[in-house]
């Protein structure tokens, strides 16, 4: 045999390219719904299984994408957008899976049916992942509750530090935070622990009363009376009722204390009380701190002030009149109170006008006894005052005769006798041993003298025998007395005064007369 005839010829193989994925297989609907399902579950798990392998990673990255804007779980659950573009993928790959199980084999395993029950199977875990991120999500709408309950416990407490004027802002926003949270959101657990937290609102609200503060405690104790209203609802148990005992207590303190310090004020705590809390014990305490006051303005009318003691009676008076009240003995009690104040100031008026007198201010004390005595004609010290007011009015011309206080004293042994040589009526004022006031008719034909006159050696007025001049004769007691004439009806002319030391055994005379100029000379 030869090479030729035997032998081996050589000839060119070529391997066909590994197909790129498995042919196509015959469309099986169930298995279309397998990965349609697997693939529900967010996984990717169906394109896991016919090896469509980046788009198991674009379903990862989706998914965890959500979960990025998921967690951690907020109150507000997640955002709106997120979840609306993650519900579109998942039907994009839902439909897409479907498209591609019809008519590609799977991997594992290999029946249909097997990989639509591990696919239903799957669905449990986003399932119970939202499950779970809703506990989550409810855990941090409590949290946040809390946190709303922990701010508006460190309102109060900052609140707490200040003047209840500057903190009360803070005091109410923070109520308006517990109530918020029981209107709101009634089963939260920051909401079931205000009814506890309203015990340190009102201890703190109400410090100064505990600090013996009573004027300050008055306004936040007033507010927190108004608190049950706000938190409708809400069971405060004894707080509804905390403040009433407080506040009754510190408006009859904080009245009493200005009572007894002459401040106006008194009224309106003591009127608060009486309104507000009238069968209260500190409302029954206002008539008798009332008539303690009356008492110590009637003692202060025998001290060193009396026209103080006068007036502040007297503002007694109208504020106890002033004073509201519901309950009848009070009532009663509190004008008894009134008409004692009142009698009190007007008796006092004269002790009053002495001692005006007795300081120097005769001006004051003429017209205080002149209102007292026209006042009061039938009291037994309306003639005294009457002569005091004489001695007050010539004293502001002769201070001198303001050096002793007038007496009732009456008549003497000595007589004087006054003229008028003026042709205005005349007032002739008196005092000294005796005082007293008459008034001389103006003299028919008489003139006004020159002032010229007046100074020329020999003028003598009253001194015209033929003339009869209108005269007035009275009876004084041997000693010094003032003389005050003043013209009736003429504004234009001043008094004139005189000063005559009488001495038994002397007849005397006083002329009045009025010269040119502005005034009048005797």
């Amino acid at each position: 045999m030869t090479g030729d005839q035997f032998g081996m010829h050589e000839q060119d193989f070529v391997v066909p390219p590994m197909p790129s994925a498995p042919p196509p297989a015959p469309a099986d609907g169930a298995r279309a719904v397998a990965v349609a399902v697997l693939n529900l579950s967010g996984i990717g798990l169906g394109y896991a299984l016919v090896r469509r392998w980046l788009l198991m990673v674009l379903c990862w990255v989706a998914t965890a994408a959500l979960l990025l804007a998921a967690l951690p779980a907020d109150p507000d659950g997640v955002p709106v957008f997120a979840v609306v573009l993650y519900a579109v993928f998942l039907v994009l790959v839902v439909a897409h899976g479907a498209s591609v199980g019809l008519r590609t084999p799977l991997v594992w395993p290999g029946r249909a049916p097997l990989a639509l029950a591990l696919g239903l199977v799957l669905l449990l875990v986003p399932a119970g992942g939202a499950v779970l991120y809703d506990d989550a999500r409810d855990e941090a709408v409590q949290q946040m509750l809390l946190d709303r309950l922990d701010r508006a416990d460190r309102l109060v407490t900052a609140a707490g530090k200040q003047p209840f004027s500057t903190g009360e802002d803070g005091f109410r926003k923070a109520l308006a935070g517990y109530r918020d949270l029981r209107a709101d959101h009634p089963d939260s657990r920051a909401a079931e622990r205000v009814p506890a937290r309203m015990k340190t609102y009102y201890a703190t609200v109400g410090a100064a009363y505990a600090r013996g503060e009573y004027c300050e405690a008055i306004p936040p104790l007033t507010f927190l009376r108004t608190v049950p209203a706000t938190l409708r609802g809400t069971d405060l148990g004894e707080l509804r009722t905390w403040p009433d005992d407080r506040l009754a207590t510190s408006l009859y303190a904080c009245g009493s204390k200005a009572l007894t310090g002459g401040e106006a004020t008194w009224t309106t705590q003591f009127g608060e009380l009486l309104t507000t809390f009238p069968e209260s014990g500190p409302a029954a305490k206002v008539e008798p701190a009332v008539g303690s006051a009356v008492s110590r303005g009637e003692k202060d009318l025998r001290g060193d002030d009396p026209c103080a003691a006068v007036e502040q009676l007297r503002g007694l008076g109208s504020q106890i009149e002033s004073l509201p009240g519901d309950k009848a003995d009070i009532v009663a009690a509190l004008a008894k109170d009134t008409q004692r104040a009142v009698d009190s100031a007007d008796a006092g008026t004269y002790t009053c006008g002495v001692d005006q007198y007795q300081d120097g201010d005769f001006k004051t004390a003429q017209t205080t006894m002149t209102e007292y005595a026209s006042a009061h004609k039938n009291a037994g010290n309306a003639a005294r005052a009457k002569k005091i007011a004489i001695a007050a009015e010539i004293a502001q011309t002769v201070p001198a005769a303001g050096r002793h206080l007038p007496t009732t004293s009456t008549g003497g042994s000595i007589s004087v006798t006054v003229q008028n040589d003026s042709p205005d009526e005349v007032t002739v004022l008196y005092t000294g041993p005796v005082t007293g006031s008459f008034t001389l008719q103006g003299c028919g034909g008489c003139k006004t003298y020159p002032w010229s006159s007046t100074i020329t050696p020999g003028f003598e007025p009253c001194s015209d025998s033929g003339r009869n001049y209108p005269q007035r004769t009275i009876n004084l007691p041997a000693g010094t007395t003032y003389f005050l004439h003043k013209p009736k009806g003429d504004s234009l002319s001043s008094p004139a005064s005189d000063t005559a030391k009488i001495s038994p055994g002397y007849i005397y005379t006083e002329c009045a007369y009025t010269t040119e100029r502005l005034g009048s000379s005797f």
